[in-house]
This record gives structure tokens, sequence and C-alpha cells, in this order.
């Protein structure tokens, strides 16, 4: 991180977020007098933190349950640990600087442990790895389905492993010492972790790891009243730290004023759902997943609330069901949807599995929770539907259904006896200020073919470690859009913010046939032209007609990214794909102009898909270049 990346923030910041920041420094500084172990937070009650009603209805989950936590607990407690796509070497719960908490297993080495949080540069780390994998073990999420196994199977050694975990993080991780403690989002997602282990088995806790337990709440709880994320990194970043604290606030009266958090939390939360997600469900970050994680967090809550019998507002419900209702719409019948914006696999609730189906998962729940078993999407059963139980899902939409505040239209039609899934973007960057989780991607579209990919959304690959692939992945050139003399329409200013940022405007859309008209700005200051695309789906032929209109002709790319699964032949003028033996569609460039395919490229050009966080794997990309202007070129796409 340079004086560059601080000018770029700076720039993205109001005149009252640079005040906020200026006294948030300024604690930073002061909060050095806190790192002198835990004696501050020294907590003698021994109460017992449980979020009603958990274990009672975790007691009625189906046998299911019971035989997949048993699976991931035996995986855990044999001390293998697989997240984000890689398996941590085998370890031991030893404390100090050598311990798993501060090992980042991709490049073997470990963050400083005796620094305090807010002095380790972990922004753009060439040297450590990416940050996200040392977070990610010391969420202390793995310990859930270890406390499901211990209730569910009363198995003894599952408590005892709990309890040594316990005790290691507490003596390698004391306030605030370590990158454990640098971010909000990462205690947040801990407490809870927490919470969930006593609310499940707490009663059979020692009283020694029940204190430190307790410690640990009571620290994370002054951490996150006193270093909230606000203004411009107020996302789902807020929407757990505010999580957390409610949940703290209902479970631990040994916290100082425990109703005072209480009553701030849930009126926290009930704003930032009808900000966090649109009238229309789509999340404002441009994320599924991370609209999944933000819905999650406030499912959780508004499930407490109802337990504690004291609903949150029916605004907040509502606007629950509207997620579930956009899912519904993304989700292909495995319950996967297109990889749209930033995704790092976070859960709240968890077995520790890949969930290829998260946002499906959480929208099954909420519209259960919110009593609309007509937005139901295809899913697979996990933890979190043990606390609301989904009906079956729904009937798949068909026609045409689009989200206007959040950007997005989905077209879903037969052909020929195949099922075709078309989602097209004209949605903004992203959320706030530095739209941190949002991609380049206006315009941009995916489409399936009975359930399976066909041109699609590259992924993620990295966030702080990913340096010009973490560009290269949300960037305007890796999408199914056009760009602009080989620029981006919106132009990347650090790994989570953006400078110049590109304005849609969705002109038209039409049902029957299938015609959607639209247009962004994000070429209009650097050369004068408004691109404008008309996406028509009618007999089995998608036509993509780009304009640049305002001002000259300019160099334009048009790309085409396939999954993974589909390989490409030239037959004269046109390109067919296949998916093996299977031909899927042919596609017919613009006549003038120049194709090139990539896959898998060395550098930065395109090629590579991102399944998962941390992993990239080679994939087709199309890209005609050649001159457009305000006439436009047309691109044909037939389904063979």
């Amino acid at each position: 991180m340079n004086a560059r990346w601080y000018l770029n923030r700076l720039r993205s910041m109001s005149v009252p977020e640079v005040g906020h920041r200026l006294v948030e420094k300024v604690l930073k500084v002061l909060g050095r007098k806190f790192i002198s172990g835990w004696s501050k937070f020294s907590v003698n009650d021994i109460h017992l933190p449980v979020i009603p009603g958990f274990s009672r209805s975790i007691d009625s989950a189906p046998a299911s349950l019971q035989e997949e936590a048993e699976c991931a607990a035996k995986q855990i407690m044999a001390h293998r640990f697989k997240a984000l796509g890689v398996a941590w070497p085998h370890f031991t719960f030893i404390a100090g600087p050598k311990s798993p908490w501060h090992l980042d297993p991709v490049t073997g080495k470990y963050w400083p442990a005796e620094r305090y949080c807010f002095d380790i540069k972990y922004r753009g780390s060439t040297e450590m790895g990416d940050v996200k994998y040392v977070w990610e073990f010391s969420r202390l999420q793995f310990l859930q389905p270890v406390a499901l196994h211990a209730r569910l199977s009363n198995n003894e050694d599952a408590v005892k492993f709990i309890t040594e975990v316990i005790a290691s993080w507490y003596a390698s991780n004391p306030p605030f010492k370590g990158v454990g403690w640098s971010s909000g989002i990462e205690l947040s997602l801990r407490t809870i972790s927490l919470l969930i282990v006593t609310s499940l088995i707490g009663d059979r806790l020692d009283m020694r790891t029940r204190i430190l337990i307790n410690e640990i709440l009571l620290s994370h709880a002054f951490w996150l009243e006193r270093y909230p994320s606000r203004f411009s990194s107020s996302n789902n970043h807020l929407v757990s730290e505010q999580a957390a604290l409610y949940l703290i606030g209902v479970t631990c009266p040994f916290v100082p004023g425990a109703a005072r958090l209480v009553k701030r939390a849930e009126a926290a939360l009930v704003r930032e759902a009808s900000l966090q997600i649109h009238a229309d469900g789509v999340a404002a970050e441009q994320s599924p997943t991370y609209g999944a994680l933000t819905s999650e967090l406030l499912l959780l809550c508004a499930w407490v609330a109802d337990q504690r019998g004291s609903p949150m507002t029916d605004g907040t419900r509502a606007r629950l069901a509207a997620f579930a209702e956009w899912i519904n719409w993304l989700a292909e019948p495995d319950g996967t949807v297109p990889a749209i914006g930033d995704d790092d696999e976070g859960r709240v609730l968890t077995l520790g599995q890949e969930e290829p189906s998260y946002a499906s998962s959480v929208a099954a729940a909420v519209a259960s929770f919110a009593e609309r078993s007509d937005l139901v999407p295809p899913h697979v059963q996990t933890f979190r539907n043990a606390l609301v139980a989904p009906s079956s899902p729904a009937s798949r939409p068909f026609g045409t259904r689009s989200f206007p505040d959040g950007g997005y239209t989905v077209h879903r039609t037969m052909h020929a006896g195949h099922q075709i899934s078309l989602v097209v973007d004209h949605g903004p960057l992203g959320y706030l200020a530095i739209a941190a989780h949002g991609h380049a991607d206006a315009l941009s579209f995916t489409l399936s073919i009975d359930g399976q990919p066909v041109f699609v959304d590259p992924g993620t690959y990295l966030y702080h470690s990913g340096h010009q692939w973490r560009d290269w992945f949300r960037n305007t050139r890796a999408h199914n859009t056009l760009s602009v003399e080989g620029t981006e329409q919106s132009i990347v200013s650090g790994a989570f913010n953006w400078a110049n940022k590109a304005q849609t405007r969705l002109e038209q859309v039409n049902d029957a046939p299938f015609k959607l008209q639209a247009s962004h700005d994000g070429y209009c200051k650097r050369f004068g032209v408004r691109h404008r695309r008309s996406v028509m789906l009618a007999d089995g032929e998608l036509t993509l007609m780009d304009m640049l209109v305002g001002g000259p002709e300019r160099t334009a790319e048009i790309v085409l990214q396939l999954a993974p699964e589909c390989e490409v032949v030239n037959e004269g003028p046109e390109i067919v794909v296949l998916r093996g033996a299977s031909r899927l569609v042919r596609i017919a460039f613009p006549p003038r102009g120049s194709i090139n395919q990539t896959r898998g490229a060395v550098s930065t050009t395109g090629g590579w898909i991102s399944p998962h966080f941390g992993a990239k794997f080679p994939a087709t990309r199309l890209a005609w270049s050649g001159r457009v202007g305000a006439e436009g070129v047309t691109t044909r796409i037939t389904l063979c």
C-alpha cells in the first residue's frame, strides 16, 4: 500500500467521513494501552451465553444434518482444515507466534503475532500472502460442526477438542495483537461461532473455558463498538458488526450496556436491511453471494428476535423475501447462480463444506422465514436450514423479470426442448462511494442451457494479494461486454476502490419477443461516446447489437467468456461452441474485424475462470476487435 492508495481512498470520502477517519485514527493510536493482555477484559462471571431457541431447533433437525456434522467434525478433529480451496498443513494447537492462528497455508509464513493489529500492513501484501487465509482460520467457524456433532452424538472428544481450541486461540491472540484483530467482520463472525458453541454445548464446557469465552466476547464487544464501519465502509462489514453486537447484547448480560447494545444494533440492522437490499431484492453490493452473507446475518438476528418475542419490523422480512425472489430468478436447477461481483465464500452458519449453492440455500431459508414458499429456489439443505426449514423449491419462474433498482433482467425460456437462462447486467457498479465488491461489468450477460453455463462471469480469484489478477477479474475486459480502446468502463483505484464509475441506464425491456436496450456513460469523458447495447432473444437466436453513440468511431473489443468445460472449433466464418461432443451454439461476430482466442494466458489477457476464491482455471475467451460507431455492430449467437 502506497501514497497513491491513500490519495485514491481520500478522494472517495466525504468531508464528514474524513472527520470520522481522523477520530478513528486517534482512537487506534490510543488503543495501544489495551494491548497489555486480557486483564482489562477480565470476567469472573461464568454466565452461559445462549442464543434463544437455537439448541431446540437443532435438536429437531433431520438425521442427514447429524451425518454431515459428524463427517466434518472428524476431519477437523484430525487437524485437517480446508477453506478457500486450500488445505492447511497438519497442525497442533500450540500457543505463541508459531501457532496455526498466524500461519498462511499458501506461503508457509507466519503473520506477526506480537505486533499491534493496526500496525500490520495486510493490504497488498506481496511477502506474507493473502490475509484472507489466516483470517478464515481465526473465524473459528470450524468449531460449528464440531459443536453440532458433540451435541447430536454426545461425543465427549469433540467437547475436549473445542476446549483445546479456545484455550489456544485465547493464549495466541491477546487483545489487540495480530491480524486476527484487524477487521471488524473477523471479530463478528468469530463472535457468532463462539455463541453457536455455547448455545449447543455450553453446559458441557468447564468453568475455565466458559470464562475464556466470556472474556473473548467482552473484548470483541469493546472493539466492535470502538471501531465501527461507517460511511464508505458501511457495507456487509457493518451488518456483521451490528449482528454480533445484537447477539452479544441478547446473550451476555455481563457486558456493560447490554440492553443498549440490543436496541442500537437492532435499529441499525433494520436500517441496513433497507439500504443493502434494494426494494426489488437485488443486493446493493452487486454480488449475489455478498447479498446472501448480509441476508444470512439479518436472518439470524431476525429469527432470534422472534424467539425473544420481540420481532423486527415487517420491512426487514419484506426485504429478505425480495432477496429470495431475486435469487430464485437467478438460480439454476442445481441452485448455483452466476458469479456476479466479488465472492470470498463468507458464511455465517456453516459445516465448513463447499457450498456452490450458498446464495440459494440462504434464499430458501429467508423465503420460508418470510412465509413466502413461492420464492424458494432450488437448494441443498445445510446447517442454516435447521433453523428455518424451507419447503420444497417452488416452480421455476419463466418469462422475463426485470429488477430495475439493482439493475438485472432475467429471461428464461424454452427452445427446441432446451431451457435457456439469460441474465443481463444493467446495474450500478457497486455500493457506496468505493463500490468495494462490484465489478466493471455493465451491459454484460451470462447464458446457460439446461442449467449448464455457456457464457459466464469470470469470478473473483484473490483479494489482498491478487494485484494485477485482482484487477483483471473485476475489469471490463474479463466480462461479456464491450470495451473501448483497450480500457475499462470504470477505473480501478485500489483493490476495493474505483475512480471513474460507469452509470448505467435501462432504456427498454420487452418480453415476447425478448428485447432489452441499455447504455452506460463509462466512456463519455475519455472518448466522447456512450456504449449502448441491445440484447434480443427469439427463435433460438441471441443477438447483441453494440453501438458507440455521440462521437466518432472507436476501436472496440467485444468479449465472450466461455465456461471452462466448453471448447470451440472454427467452421468458416462462424465459431461453434461445444461441451464434449454436444454442439451448443454458433457464434457469428461482426464481419469486419479480427477475432482472438485465449485460454489460460500467462499474462492478464484473459482465458481464466475463478470457480472459487484462490483458484483460477483455463477457459476459452473469445474477443472480437474492430471499429464501432453509432450505427453499431451485431454479434449473433445461434443455439444448435
